[in-house]
Protein backbone atom coordinates (compact mmCIF):
# COMPACT_ATOMS: atom_id res chain seq x y z
CA UNK A 1 0.00 0.00 0.00
CA UNK A 2 1.30 3.24 -0.99
CA UNK A 3 1.78 6.40 1.64
CA UNK A 4 -0.76 8.55 2.37
CA UNK A 5 -0.48 11.91 0.83
CA UNK A 6 -1.07 15.27 3.00
CA UNK A 7 -1.67 18.46 1.36
CA UNK A 8 -1.50 21.72 3.21
CA UNK A 9 -2.43 24.57 1.77
CA UNK A 10 -3.98 28.04 2.33
CA UNK A 11 -8.18 28.54 0.67
CA UNK A 12 -10.68 31.62 0.65
CA UNK A 13 -13.72 30.19 2.95
CA UNK A 14 -15.91 28.40 0.82
CA UNK A 15 -14.24 29.85 -2.71
CA UNK A 16 -11.99 26.69 -2.92
CA UNK A 17 -11.58 25.50 -6.86
CA UNK A 18 -10.46 23.15 -8.81
CA UNK A 19 -7.78 25.67 -10.19
CA UNK A 20 -4.08 26.28 -8.48
CA UNK A 21 -3.29 25.79 -6.02
CA UNK A 22 -5.61 22.72 -5.73
CA UNK A 23 -5.75 21.08 -8.97
CA UNK A 24 -2.57 20.59 -9.36
CA UNK A 25 -1.38 19.41 -6.06
CA UNK A 26 -4.90 16.82 -6.41
CA UNK A 27 -4.82 16.17 -9.86
CA UNK A 28 -1.79 13.56 -10.03
CA UNK A 29 -3.19 11.50 -7.03
CA UNK A 30 -5.99 10.21 -9.36
CA UNK A 31 -8.98 12.01 -7.04
CA UNK A 32 -11.74 12.91 -7.58
CA UNK A 33 -11.16 16.69 -7.64
CA UNK A 34 -14.48 18.26 -7.79
CA UNK A 35 -15.45 16.32 -4.63
CA UNK A 36 -12.72 17.78 -2.51
CA UNK A 37 -13.06 21.07 -3.75
CA UNK A 38 -16.70 20.76 -2.67
CA UNK A 39 -15.74 18.98 0.91
CA UNK A 40 -13.43 22.02 1.54
CA UNK A 41 -16.04 24.81 0.64
CA UNK A 42 -18.71 23.07 2.98
CA UNK A 43 -16.28 23.14 6.08
CA UNK A 44 -14.63 26.72 5.63
CA UNK A 45 -18.01 28.35 4.45
CA UNK A 46 -18.53 29.90 7.89
CA UNK A 47 -15.01 31.76 7.12
CA UNK A 48 -16.00 33.26 4.01
CA UNK A 49 -13.56 36.10 3.11
CA UNK A 50 -10.49 34.78 5.21
CA UNK A 51 -7.80 32.26 4.28
CA UNK A 52 -8.05 28.98 6.41
CA UNK A 53 -5.42 26.46 6.44
CA UNK A 54 -7.01 23.04 4.88
CA UNK A 55 -5.17 19.51 5.60
CA UNK A 56 -6.29 17.32 2.71
CA UNK A 57 -4.98 13.56 3.43
CA UNK A 58 -5.03 11.36 0.15
CA UNK A 59 -4.64 7.63 -0.12
CA UNK A 60 -3.65 7.31 -3.56
CA UNK A 61 -4.32 3.57 -3.92
CA UNK A 62 -8.29 3.54 -2.71
CA UNK A 63 -8.86 7.50 -4.17
CA UNK A 64 -10.60 7.90 -0.31
CA UNK A 65 -9.75 11.25 0.85
CA UNK A 66 -9.91 13.10 4.69
CA UNK A 67 -10.05 16.86 5.02
CA UNK A 68 -9.63 18.63 8.30
CA UNK A 69 -9.72 22.57 8.52
CA UNK A 70 -7.71 24.97 10.99
CA UNK A 71 -9.19 28.31 12.16
CA UNK A 72 -7.88 31.54 10.14
CA UNK A 73 -5.34 33.83 12.00
CA UNK A 74 -6.50 35.78 14.72
CA UNK A 75 -5.64 38.84 12.71
CA UNK A 76 -8.80 37.61 9.82
CA UNK A 77 -11.01 36.60 12.79
CA UNK A 78 -10.56 40.35 14.06
CA UNK A 79 -10.65 41.77 10.56
CA UNK A 80 -13.97 39.96 9.84
CA UNK A 81 -15.36 40.35 13.19
CA UNK A 82 -15.17 44.47 12.90
CA UNK A 83 -15.96 44.39 9.11
CA UNK A 84 -12.77 46.26 7.91
CA UNK A 85 -10.52 45.34 5.12
CA UNK A 86 -7.41 45.32 6.96
CA UNK A 87 -5.09 46.20 10.11
CA UNK A 88 -3.69 49.64 10.54
CA UNK A 89 -0.41 50.42 8.99
CA UNK A 90 0.24 52.71 11.84
CA UNK A 91 -1.25 50.80 14.70
CA UNK A 92 0.49 53.23 16.83
CA UNK A 93 -0.90 56.34 15.24
CA UNK A 94 -4.16 55.06 13.48
CA UNK A 95 -6.85 52.90 14.82
CA UNK A 96 -9.22 50.91 12.79
CA UNK A 97 -11.55 49.88 15.03
CA UNK A 98 -12.63 48.69 18.15
CA UNK A 99 -13.78 44.95 20.17
CA UNK A 100 -16.09 44.54 22.77
CA UNK A 101 -14.56 42.40 25.15
CA UNK A 102 -17.60 39.67 24.11
CA UNK A 103 -15.87 40.42 20.76
CA UNK A 104 -12.43 39.19 22.20
CA UNK A 105 -13.56 36.18 23.95
CA UNK A 106 -15.50 34.92 21.21
CA UNK A 107 -11.78 35.13 18.85
CA UNK A 108 -10.10 33.41 22.12
CA UNK A 109 -12.61 30.93 21.96
CA UNK A 110 -12.37 30.33 18.24
CA UNK A 111 -8.57 30.11 18.72
CA UNK A 112 -7.79 28.66 21.75
CA UNK A 113 -7.06 25.19 19.93
CA UNK A 114 -4.24 26.43 18.30
CA UNK A 115 -3.37 29.08 20.48
CA UNK A 116 -0.32 28.06 23.63
CA UNK A 117 -2.64 29.43 26.27
CA UNK A 118 -3.56 27.32 28.81
CA UNK A 119 -6.58 29.41 29.85
CA UNK A 120 -9.36 31.59 28.35
CA UNK A 121 -8.04 34.34 29.94
CA UNK A 122 -4.62 34.40 28.89
CA UNK A 123 -5.89 33.20 25.13
CA UNK A 124 -7.73 36.48 25.61
CA UNK A 125 -4.63 38.37 26.51
CA UNK A 126 -3.15 36.81 22.98
CA UNK A 127 -5.87 37.90 20.97
CA UNK A 128 -5.71 41.65 22.88
CA UNK A 129 -1.80 41.09 21.81
CA UNK A 130 -2.48 40.98 17.96
CA UNK A 131 -5.00 43.97 18.60
CA UNK A 132 -2.19 46.22 19.67
CA UNK A 133 -0.07 45.12 16.51
CA UNK A 134 -3.38 45.99 14.24
CA UNK A 135 -4.17 49.48 15.74
CA UNK A 136 -7.29 48.08 17.07
CA UNK A 137 -8.83 48.86 20.41
CA UNK A 138 -10.76 47.48 22.89
CA UNK A 139 -13.83 48.68 25.09
CA UNK A 140 -12.59 51.88 23.51
CA UNK A 141 -8.92 51.25 25.13
CA UNK A 142 -5.40 50.68 24.17
CA UNK A 143 -5.62 46.71 24.45
CA UNK A 144 -2.60 46.86 26.82
CA UNK A 145 -4.87 48.81 29.25
CA UNK A 146 -7.91 45.96 29.09
CA UNK A 147 -4.85 43.07 29.22
CA UNK A 148 -3.71 44.59 32.70
CA UNK A 149 -7.40 44.82 33.61
CA UNK A 150 -7.86 40.86 33.03
CA UNK A 151 -4.32 39.83 34.87
CA UNK A 152 -6.44 42.64 37.92
CA UNK A 153 -9.77 39.82 37.70
CA UNK A 154 -11.80 42.62 35.79
CA UNK A 155 -13.08 39.84 33.29
CA UNK A 156 -13.12 36.72 35.72
CA UNK A 157 -17.04 35.78 35.26
CA UNK A 158 -16.33 36.12 31.53
CA UNK A 159 -13.40 34.30 31.30
CA UNK A 160 -13.76 31.63 33.61
CA UNK A 161 -16.37 30.03 31.02
CA UNK A 162 -14.51 27.48 28.85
Amino acid sequence: MADKKNIELLVSGGQANAGPPLGPALGPLGVNVMAIVNKINELTKDYAGMKVPVKVLVDPDTKQFDVTIGTPTASALIVSELKIEKGSGTPHTQKVGNLTIDQVVRIAKMKRPELLARSLKTAAKEILGVCVSMGVTAEGKDPREVQREIDEGKYDEMLSKS
